[in-house]
């Protein structure tokens, strides 16, 4: 296979609005040892792709400092952590006979070897991504995909969203029959949440907007309950016996107001701040009732393993919103920070 030396990327060179995504026509990067490129069939948004745009995730000591995922950008930077595609060549040391195969990478960094590694940077921030033609990744990050029966954009779908979702699950060890309570459960994490806690066999209650109920109750939740109401009156309905597990992406005030709601043992799980990342909540509620409130950072490489044989299975179907070409990332951020949409949106 020829390859051109050059490639079609969007990318940004400081922090801010949608109008610092500029178009470029870069080289094609060369994969390294141990390392494959991959031509890009689609790749799908994030919170992350707006925040790390943004600068909007602080640093130790400076919550207000503009900063990408874990730090600093080396800017110029190409966006999106979420890619499949097919392997169109490899770097020395790699098997030449991934060439072809349908992939999807798993864009974590991690801070060492080993299946319980701890994501400490992300493609799109702290390298290069997938908003481009082409994109490298090490080959032990690339996942062959080939039989899966999703297509490449619900495959696209899969890593930030579904691995940050099967990574909070796996932490709040849930249990087949528990009762889960889903927070955000009409965005991308949300309704990854709802799928495949209801494939661990749990019972899910969620919380949505009213205009996005009925959606989120097709993607699997056995309860949808409207964020707008009381919360609380609404769980405990839903919920008599109480909730083992409140998989969270809004935090706010829903981690105080979420902590009565859990059984005894029961877990909180945080992935996000949607809501705020100053929050309060009654300390006794968490001792007096051996309750636990864990944060979440992603997925490890053995949770990441785990959803790409779900998905070779075809255990659940991701919702793709909207498509858009490349060249409209500006228009499809928007779009996504508009929060109008259930499910992922992705560029072709």
């Amino acid at each position: 296979m020829t390859l051109p030396e050059s490639m079609r990327a969007v990318r940004i060179t400081e922090h801010g609005g949608p109008e610092v995504l500029e178009r470029a026509e870069v080289p094609v990067p060369v994969p390294a040892a141990g390392d494959v490129l991959v031509e890009v069939a689609a790749v799908a948004l994030n919170n992350t792709d707006l925040w790390t745009r943004e600068g909007a995730y602080g640093r130790p000591g400076d919550p207000a400092a503009r900063s990408g995922w874990r730090g600093p950008l080396d800017f110029p930077r190409i966006q999106g952590a979420d890619v499949a595609g097919r392997v169109a060549a490899v770097g020395p040391g790699v098997d030449a006979g991934l060439v072809g195969r349908r992939v999807v990478i798993d864009p974590a960094l991690y801070d060492g070897p080993g299946p319980d590694a701890n994501p400490v940077g992300l493609m799109g921030s702290e390298r290069d991504g997938g908003y481009a033609e082409y994109v490298t990744a090490p080959a032990h990050q690339v996942h062959d995909m080939t039989d899966s029966p999703l297509t490449d954009e619900q495959l696209a779908t899969l890593p930030t969203a579904y691995g940050t979702a099967l990574g909070m699950i796996e932490r709040g060890r849930l249990g087949k029959g528990e009762t889960v309570l889903v927070s955000g459960a009409s965005g991308g994490v949300g309704v990854a949440l709802v799928q495949l806690a209801r494939a661990r066999g749990a019972q899910v209650v969620a919380l949505s907007s009213g205009t996005k109920i009925d959606a989120v109750r097709e993607a699997g939740a056995h309860h949808v309950l409207d964020r707008a109401g009381d919360v609380a009156e609404q769980v405990r309905a839903a919920a008599p016996e109480g909730i083992d597990v409140g998989l969270d992406v809004v935090a706010g005030d829903l981690l105080g107001d979420g902590l009565p709601l859990l059984r005894e043992g029961g877990r909180w799980v945080v992935a996000g701040a949607l809501a705020g990342y100053e929050v309060a909540f009654d300390v006794r509620r968490l001792y007096l009732h051996n309750a636990q409130v864990i944060g979440s950072a992603m997925h490890t490489p053995r949770h990441f393993a785990l959803l790409m044989e779900l998905a070779r299975r075809g255990d659940f179907r991701p919702l793709v919103a909207a498509a858009f070409p490349l060249d409209q990332a500006a228009e499809a951020q928007q779009e996504l920070a508009r929060r109008r949409h259930v499910g992922k949106i992705v560029l072709r």
